[in-house]
């Protein structure tokens, strides 16, 4: 993929209305508000869309119900749907397809109304029959058990898994559009309300309505529109199961895999990077992550999340929004990990914007730690 390196660039970014907005708007009314505020935010309209990309929970054709909403006909469209990295599948097939001249101009949206619908409702699950007759409470139960592994296997403290959260919080603080602000300490998390063990509530990632879109197209053209471009440098994409019995080891993921194949297109290397946006459904989840990524060795992520390092003024820039803990999570959270991403480049963040950023990494999870995606963002400069 070296010959699609930059060859297509996020170009606009938006969310629709996040917290608890249905019943005034469904699944499809948040996915076109989100496509009709981010084609605005970058100077587009929707005769310049040739391209849809877009995954559901809770729409089983979601692109056919979208295009049909937007009174669009595009020439290249695309519902994959492994979950919460959907939306970075999205964008390796975006980039292919504007590499190959199929399509120039394409929207990646989403919507959900899952918190006031119910997680049940939202997120119809296929039956299990290896797996329900033990009664776990999916999804948390599956990360809880990838949690328990790794403490039993590296002494990972709950104290250094609860540093997850607090950091999320404080940098959900700094976004007018989180969700939870309260300040939170390891303590709180400890004490919360369990869920399933060794998570409380809140270590699992907040249940809200709400989506977003991006507008992603050719350089030439982003040259010319209203917001500053970031461009698809690299992807990598992985899946090692479905269920979570099945997974091959509870402790390293797929990301392993998908983070080595982004770098590895991109040109770049982990230490490169200046904004890392973890797809961060439970806690563990970017322990395991970073671990995967290379940001430091297995079984050494309870430590390296410690002392606040990343959280605002440490050493990683990690989840700056306040990600799926504290700022939003309609469902699938990928979408949202990719707007951080590209509005970090864009420059665009307010208070939580970090210096000089000229590379940003997203990554996307689905299932229960079954699919993993890495997307690798750069400015102009590192063309």
């Amino acid at each position: 993929m070296s010959n699609v390196r930059g060859n297509a660039a996020i170009v606009g970014t938006a969310e629709s209305d996040l917290g608890a907005v249905a019943p005034d708007m469904s699944p499809i009314d948040l996915m076109a508000q989100g496509t009709m505020r981010a084609l605005d935010d970058c100077g587009l309209t929707l005769g310049d869309v040739d391209g849809i990309f877009v995954a559901a929970s809770q729409s089983r054709m979601a692109a056919m119900s979208l295009v049909e909403y937007l009174g669009i006909q595009p020439k290249y469209f695309d519902s994959t749907q492994i979950g919460g990295s959907s939306f970075m599948a999205h964008l390796t097939h975006a980039q292919a397809a504007i590499a190959s001249g199929m399509c120039e101009t394409v929207v990646v949206a989403y919507g959900s109304t899952q918190r006031t619908v119910g997680r049940a409702t939202a997120s119809a699950r296929e039956p299990n029959p290896y797996e329900d007759p033990y009664k776990p409470m999916m999804p948390p139960s599956a990360y809880a058990l990838a949690a328990s592994r790794h403490m039993h296997e590296f002494g990972t403290t709950r104290e250094q898994i609860a540093e997850v959260a607090v950091a999320a919080r404080k940098w959900a603080q700094l976004n007018p559009k989180s969700f939870m602000t309260d300040d939170l300490t390891v303590d709180d998390v400890l004490n919360a309300r369990m869920v399933s063990h060794p998570f409380t509530v809140r270590d699992c990632c907040l249940v809200t309505d709400g989506g977003g879109a991006i507008v992603v197209t050719t350089p030439e053209r982003a040259k010319d529109l209203k917001q500053k471009p970031a461009y698809l440098l690299g992807t990598g994409e992985a899946i090692t199961h479905a269920m979570i019995s099945q997974m091959p080891d509870l402790t390293t993921s797929g990301t392993a895999i998908s983070g080595a194949l982004a770098f590895e297109r991109a040109g770049v290397k982990a230490e490169d990077i200046d904004v890392l946006a973890l797809y961060d459904a439970f806690t563990i989840n970017v322990i395991l992550f970073l671990e995967d990524l290379g940001y430091c060795k297995k079984g050494e992520g309870g430590a390296f999340v410690s002392g606040g390092r990343i959280a605002p003024g440490g050493e990683l820039a990690v989840n700056t929004s306040g990600g799926g803990l504290s700022y939003c999570h309609p469902g699938m959270y990928g979408l949202l990990v990719l707007i951080e991403a590209a509005r970090q480049i864009q420059g665009v963040c307010g208070d939580r914007q970090q210096d000089n950023v000229n590379l940003t990494l997203a990554h996307g999870n689905g299932g229960v730690l079954s699919s993993q995606c890495t997307v690798i963002l750069g400015s102009e400069d590192t063309l």
